[in-house]
């Protein structure tokens, strides 16, 4: 049960380590703002005594991965303690590449005190303008050799603080007209997904992360990319990274049973399954993936054992409250 829950990264209910439940084994943990005690001065010592609690029960061996979405502006889990901070757009054309790499090592110094070691970001999808679908200002610009420059930046600033970032969403949700989180987008034109592919091109390497979108494409077979194995490590671009789906729960890939899902994301390549919101979607994928044969899990739980091994390790020194009232400061500041 160990070595198969490894694939799961999930997500959790609970605000403390003693109340999440203990069956499952995973490779990876995400936290939400659910997950954070909203007082700015209870809530970060909680949340680092959370994540160390399930770094002493599963990361002993090998570091868990303590995942978390800090891009800042529309999608920050830690608007609750740092306010308002700017979009990804909005940093990169007021101050380029410079700010772009001062927000990464902000958001890496903040992640690091808590104890997170991988943030879910930055997106390179190419900004469009097209409103519903849940992207917006989330993505720095229209022109991908900016986008590259915007999201090469940014790594560099969070990775310098020994927190991993990841690439989303491939091949690129650019273009597309629907929100994935509650249907399959759609891209019919080749030469936008070609387009779209430039900033992967430039950045993704097998120690990376990579998230799939869950959008259909005219190579995809019907499929959603998440799901279909030339769209990940059988891809024709020549692409490498280290690939995670994006959440299983999303409505872009609900039209397949949670059996499929789960066979056809790992027969894909991926090395991680991220299942976020819920415990009855958890026991699903729990359900599919006993199912399998061995040989279908081997590929995935060696992959996640090997990118893990290189994660940065939970300190062992208390948390930090002077350190970290200075930099939500810093963050307040720099936000203004």
């Amino acid at each position: 049960m160990s070595d198969l829950g490894s694939t799961i990264w999930m997500g959790i209910q609970a605000q403390d380590a003693v109340d999440v439940p203990t069956e499952l084994v995973p490779g990876g943990v995400v936290l939400f703002a659910r997950n954070f005690d909203p007082d700015p001065v209870r809530g970060p010592a909680r949340c680092h005594a959370l994540i160390r609690g399930l770094q002493d029960r599963w990361g002993k061996a090998v570091p868990l991965g303590m995942a978390i979405d800090q891009e800042g502006g529309p999608v920050s889990r830690l608007k609750l303690w740092v306010g308002e901070t700017p979009s990804f757009r909005r940093i990169w054309i007021d101050s380029g590449t410079a700010g772009a790499q001062a927000w990464g090592r902000l958001w890496g110094e903040g992640l690091s005190l808590l104890g997170f070691n991988i943030n879910f970001a930055p997106l390179v999808d190419l900004y469009d303008g097209i409103p519903g679908t849940g992207l917006g200002e989330r993505r720095a610009s229209e022109d991908p050799g900016e986008a590259s420059e915007a999201a090469e930046a940014f790594l560099c600033g969070l990775e310098s603080q020994g927190v991993k970032g990841c690439l989303k969403h491939f091949p690129g949700l650019g273009g597309t007209r629907v929100d994935s989180h509650h249907a399959l987008p759609e891209l019919t034109d080749p030469s936008a997904v070609e387009r779209g592919l430039e900033p992967f091109r430039r950045l993704a390497h097998p120690g990376r992360l990579v998230m799939v979108a869950h959008v259909r494409t005219p190579w995809s077979e019907g499929l959603p990319a998440s799901l279909h194995r030339q769209h990940v490590v059988g891809n024709p671009w020549g692409i490498q990274g280290a690939w995670i789906t994006d959440d299983l729960e999303m409505g872009g890939c609900g039209a397949w049973p949670w059996p499929d899902r789960v066979r056809l994301a790992l027969e894909a390549g991926h090395q991680a399954l991220l299942v976020c919101q819920s415990q009855e979607a958890i026991d699903q994928t729990v359900a599919a993936l006993r199912s399998l044969s061995p040989a279908t899990l081997e590929d995935a739980i060696l992959a996640g054992r090997r990118f893990r091994a290189e994660l940065e390790p939970l300190s062992r020194t208390p948390f930090d409250q002077l350190a970290w009232d200075t930099w939500v400061r810093r963050v307040q500041q720099a936000a203004e």
